[in-house]
């Protein structure tokens, strides 16, 4: 079956939400002044998911009430101190993308002139997700001036909510651009991390309490740290709680971003991030499907066991292929954590990467641009030692904004955690 590029955490969002009627909101006039003509968010009122607002459907039982130790995320006046130093001894972002080159092409070819990068695959949207992976780039590549315009664009028209997460989905033919209110917490985690960068990048206050506004929300409103699994990363506000879903709660762990978890104590140290890399580990252990042993992208923890989520297809997809980028980058996990993505990823046909039907094993699909097949280069290079390729290094002018997005992060990150096999 095949299904459009990135169309996956739509119908996920669409599948998992309670639909209901709420109040509409239209764009004020920073956000019309600063994204140009595309920015342009004003129309009739918007439909948005019932308790996608401050006050959302009742709160899921195992959601810990607010820890009375984090103050408001506005009453930031200098950075907080870091109780963890290993956050502060992690590796740094700023200046781990070599390739200058390949960063023009994709900043050419994805990021407008507003700043913002847009999903060519997708019906040019642009969403959370998309900003925040610009936004790394660019503090990677140690280019402030295009950071300031995604983060003006992605201020403008993203954070939209009456929280401070961003509202996922922003559609160019639509008026409002943004109709579904809802976040996506892996986008929340890229911006927040990015921004964090940023801050100590460039030694920008601004940056670091914006950075600490977003994580704070996100282990507010969406980290359920007394769940019986370990800490757990709802995947938005709304839509996946055990409240939410007859097989709630549901997961999906590519958007565990384990090498953001070693750096976010930096702006928000209240939180237990290393215990969200811990759970997500554990999860992945349990979460072996089918013969090939491979995680679904929908996940329910609804019983004993994790068990692939229910109305999704049980396959190993688009989302998923982030997880070992992830794993690799922040240089956690066991070596047989690593096997079956290992296993899938050493065939002949290492030039593509198979889309994983777990129900069977069967492979239902193919993604042929070779910006995946280099997630595959860099977990083969952690793991075996095997070179990387030449092709590698070199970003292709005629891919999609996924893929070639997918391969300048597993550029930095093998430069980052700098494998043997980096030495050709």
């Amino acid at each position: 079956m095949r299904r459009p590029l990135r169309t996956v955490r739509g119908a996920a969002l669409a599948a998992a939400l309670t639909t209901g009627l709420a109040t509409g909101f239209a764009a004020g006039p920073e956000a019309r002044a600063q994204g140009g003509p595309e920015a342009r968010v004003d129309g009739r009122p918007a439909l948005m998911p019932a308790g996608s607002l401050r006050d959302p459907q009742p709160r899921d039982p195992a959601m810990p009430d607010q820890p009375r130790s984090v103050p408001p995320a506005i009453a930031l006046p200098a950075a907080p101190q870091v109780k963890d130093e290993s956050a502060r001894a992690a590796q740094p972002l700023v200046g781990s993308l070599k390739d200058q080159d390949g960063w023009r092409l994709y900043r050419s070819r994805f990021v407008t002139e507003a700043g913002r990068v847009v999903d060519t695959a997708n019906g040019g949207i642009s969403h959370s997700e998309g900003q925040g992976y610009g936004m790394l780039l660019a503090v990677a590549a140690n280019d402030r001036p295009t950071f300031e315009r995604l983060w003006g664009w992605t201020r403008a028209n993203l954070m939209v909510r009456p929280d401070s997460l961003l509202a996922w989905r922003w559609e160019p033919a639509k008026r409002p651009a943004v109709a579904d209110m809802n976040d996506a917490t892996d986008g929340d985690i890229l911006v927040a991390w990015a921004l964090t960068e940023a801050a100590e990048a460039w030694d920008d206050a601004g940056y670091r309490v914006a950075a600490r506004r977003i994580a704070v929300e996100v282990g507010r409103r969406t980290i359920l740290f007394k769940d019986r699994n370990g800490a757990l990363l709802l995947p938005a506000v709304t839509g996946f709680s055990a409240g939410e879903r007859a097989d709630g709660p549901l997961i999906n762990l590519s958007y565990w971003v384990f090498p953001a978890f070693a750096r976010l104590p930096l702006v928000a140290p209240e939180y237990d991030w290393d215990a969200l890399t811990r759970s997500g580990l554990r999860l992945l252990r349990r979460a072996r499907f089918g013969s090939a042993n491979l995680p679904t992208e929908w996940i329910s923890l609804k019983g004993d066991q994790p068990r692939p989520a229910d109305g999704f297809p049980p396959l190993f997809s688009y989302n998923a292929i982030r997880i070992p980028l992830y794993m690799a980058w922040a240089d956690v996990g066991r070596q047989e954590d690593y096997a079956p993505f290992v296993a899938l990823w050493s065939g002949p046909d290492r030039e593509r990467l198979p889309i994983v039907d777990t129900s069977d094993g069967r492979t239902v699909e193919w993604l042929g641009e070779s910006g995946y097949a280099a997630l595959a280069s860099l977990l083969l290079c952690t793991v075996k030692g095997t070179p990387l390729p030449e092709g590698f290094g070199q970003v292709q002018g005629t891919e999609n904004y996924y893929p070639t997005t997918l391969h300048l992060l597993a550029m930095v990150a093998a430069q980052m955690r700098g494998p043997s096999c980096l030495k050709r």
